[in-house]
């Protein structure tokens, strides 16, 4: 058995995605010459915003797009250390990319992202072919840390938390990027949930300031988005200071980003239970732009596991807090992220959290069995469960999320939804996109809609998706 499966699709899915690329070009290289870069990027939708930002800081330099490990001058590994074994996967993918390297002379081989804070020397180490090792905090230096290289340092290591602010040194976000985009507004988190690397890999929590971030939604809008999805480890802890000196907290950036002309749809992700403050809940009732849905981990339903993991919450508190959502946002539906076989997890355990699960009720949820992730407090507890136990609970509390999931999928067929279009279907004529749910959905269509939205009724609701028509106004529209 897998040690996580996803019960859908979802922008923070933790499997490696296919590859984000983009074209880099050293100005050190004399013209015509070009020079390509392939960055390959695993984990959270923060990554995949890392990613574009590192190419966004590297294409001024006239770098040419490059799909493909294979025939790149620089290959960047943006890496995640969420999961077990995830340095090990990168050295494997190190080892694929060592024999390339020794084919093409003058490739440069890069890892960003938390593994390369977490291990930065071990990597230069263990991976003699690795030039660049570069912390999420520090990947603005890339283009210094290159030129470095050409001047004959030989490596380049740089996975301090460094005091100036790394988004004022990147350039406006680069266009192209689709209807729906990422945008980060916090980052790193003081919770130090003891089954959590992420204080360690991204540092205590920053919020941006309003302004920079305002100006960066409305880039976005007028370069196409209609939908941004606000990123931090910890959004919801989000407190900027605006030019007045005055303290933003997420509900009211919020409100000014739903201000902006053209933005049609927000959302954020992820967030703490302990911060879902009352003004940010009103929002969900109050911004029109803010859609129905919430990913709100709570981990586990058990008190005792919960005080474990140093959530600071217990299951009667999260539980109140989606009553509050509720009452302000009737029709909300709620994604969670659930952790099977933590150290000292008995059966009662378990079945509490089975027991939050099915009062609750979940339309998308991410389960994992307990892995230990070295530096963390949970990684030396005493009572670790065995393995056989993680997977027998895992099965049992998927195939209670997989239920839930399924039975509000089917429950929308005969509903209108508003469906942002983004992409063409698998099947000629087809068009994909996202319910406001955050569910795929697939209809026939022309490709003229795609950056739109237009109403959708469903037809069926299976597992993972759902199949709709056109409302006869929008294909005419069309």
């Amino acid at each position: 058995m897998p040690e996580a499966v996803q019960a859908n699709a979802h922008i923070c899915a933790p499997a490696p995605l296919s590859g984000i690329t983009r074209a880099l070009i050293s100005p050190r290289m004399p013209a015509p010459v070009t020079r390509k870069v392939h960055i390959k990027t695993y984990g959270c939708q923060m990554n995949v915003y890392d990613s574009q930002r590192m190419a966004d800081v590297l294409a001024p330099l006239g770098y040419a797009v490059c799909d493909a490990a294979e025939g790149s001058d620089l290959v960047i590994l943006n890496t995640c250390h969420i999961r077990e074994r995830a340095a090990e996967k990168v050295y494997s993918e190190l080892g694929r990319l060592k024999k390339m390297k020794a084919n093409r002379e003058g490739m440069m081989i890069a890892v960003a992202g938390c593994v390369a804070q977490a291990e930065g020397a071990e990597i230069m180490r263990r991976a003699p072919e690795v030039d660049i090792v570069v912390g999420p905090q520090a990947y603005h230096r890339l283009p210094q840390m290159i030129a470095e290289i050409h001047r004959g340092a030989g490596k380049a290591l740089d996975t301090e938390f460094p005091v100036e602010d790394k988004f004022d040194a990147l350039p406006a976000a680069s266009g192209a990027q689709g209807p729906a985009r990422f945008l980060t507004v916090q980052e790193g988190c003081d919770k130090f949930c003891t089954f959590c690397v992420v204080p360690y890999t991204r540092g205590a929590e920053y919020s941006r300031q309003p302004a920079a971030i305002i100006a960066e939604a409305k880039r976005m809008v007028a370069d196409g988005a209609r939908e941004i999805s606000l990123l931090g480890q910890n959004v919801n802890a989000y407190h900027g200071e605006a030019a007045d000196g005055h303290d933003w907290t997420l509900g009211r950036l919020i409100r000014a980003l739903a201000e902006i002309d053209g933005l049609a749809r927000i959302r954020y992700t992820t967030s703490h239970p302990r911060d879902m403050d009352d003004d940010l809940i009103r929002a969900h009732g109050e911004v029109p732009q803010l859609m129905p849905f919430l990913h709100l981990p709570v981990q586990s339903g058990s008190n005792k596991i919960l005080e474990a993991m140093n959530r600071k919450h217990d299951a009667d508190f999260y539980a109140r807090v989606v009553d509050k959502l509720r009452t302000a946002r009737p029709d909300i539906a709620l994604s969670s992220d659930f952790i099977v076989g933590f150290p000292g997890e008995r059966d009662d355990d378990f079945e509490a959290t089975m027991k939050l699960i099915r009062e609750i009720g979940f339309i998308q949820a991410f389960s994992f069995k307990y892995s230990r992730r070295p530096g963390t407090p949970g990684a030396a507890m005493p009572q670790q469960i065995a393995e056989d136990v993680k997977n027998a609970r895992l099965a049992a509390l998927q195939a209670e999320l997989i239920r839930q999931q399924t039975r509000f999928n089917e429950s929308l067929a005969g509903t209108v939804q508003s469906v942002l279009f983004d992409k063409i279907g698998r099947y000629p004529g087809q068009i994909g996109g996202r319910s406001p749910f955050l569910q795929a959905v697939h209809c026939e269509g022309p490709a003229s809609l795609i950056g739109q939205i237009a109403e959708v009724r469903v037809i069926k609701g299976a597992q993972n998706s759902l199949t709709g028509e056109l409302m006869r106004a929008n294909a005419e529209a069309a």
